[in-house]
């Protein structure tokens, strides 16, 4: 071999240790070109072996994003169908139930507030007042016509949002105020959840409303009527099971 030709051989060797040193130092395959004066595909051929942080989280998103195209082209007729069955199947069944009479209501209105409202405590045992606290607009609904059933005004009702502090609160009082149909101005000061940093709320974005309480003033008998209702009820299904 000539003396040159070992030379050219020695530096190569060089400038492939080099590049070795600097991808180990984070540089991208288009600096150490630059830096060695070569190609980038020979530095490519030099430094494949070490792939960076982020060419790796790149690899991952590209197969990721991959993954989604194939299961997408996959399942999306099947995706279809199965929401277009659920729809039809929603759709039909709300068409069966039509409306409902006013016992109907007036059981199942007292089956979930004892599922969902607030209840007196063995430690509280006289504490009864009717309360009811939830973020399913329905189930407010359903709610205020069955205290409506039982003699109350939704009027005379007492409504409180209860929300994250960085939400939007006046937004959240209007909409709520639409879905009951009363006014805003008679909406009870809102409740703010302080925020957390630390925990990862999957209740966020423009649909997030908070919660709304629905309070039935002086509520005693209200309430008394609701725990005879479920009395009825349970030992209905007693009997039923003889």
């Amino acid at each position: 071999m000539t003396e040159s030709r070992v030379r050219r051989t020695r530096a190569k060797v060089e400038l492939r240790a080099e590049a070795v040193v600097l991808r180990s130092a984070g540089h991208s395959v288009p600096e150490i070109a630059r830096r060695l004066r070569v190609s980038r595909s020979t530095a490519y051929l030099w430094v494949r072996h070490l792939p960076l942080e982020r060419d790796l989280d790149d690899v991952r998103e590209r197969r990721r994003a991959h993954s989604k195209v194939m299961a997408d082209a996959q399942w999306g007729e099947h995706r279809r169908a199965r929401d277009a069955a659920r729809a039809a199947t929603v759709e039909a069944t709300a068409g069966w139930v039509k409306s409902l009479r006013y016992r109907e209501l007036v059981l199942v209105g007292a089956a979930l507030y004892w599922a969902e409202g607030t209840k007196a405590k063995p430690w509280r045992p006289h504490d009864c007042r009717v309360r009811f606290v939830n973020s399913d607009p329905a189930l407010i609904g359903l709610f205020v016509r069955f205290v409506e059933a039982l003699g109350e005004r939704r009027e005379a009702l007492r409504y409180r949002v209860s929300i994250h502090e960085t939400a939007d609160v006046a937004e959240a009082v209007r909409w709520w105020a639409e879905r009951v149909g009363v006014s805003p101005e008679s909406f009870q000061p809102t409740t703010l959840k302080r925020h957390q940093p630390t925990t990862v709320r999957l209740n966020t974005g423009q649909t997030y409303r908070g919660c709304l309480s629905v309070e039935v003033p002086r509520s005693r008998r209200l309430y008394w009527k609701i725990e005879g209702i479920m009395k009825g009820m349970s030992d209905g299904v007693g009997d039923a099971g003889r």
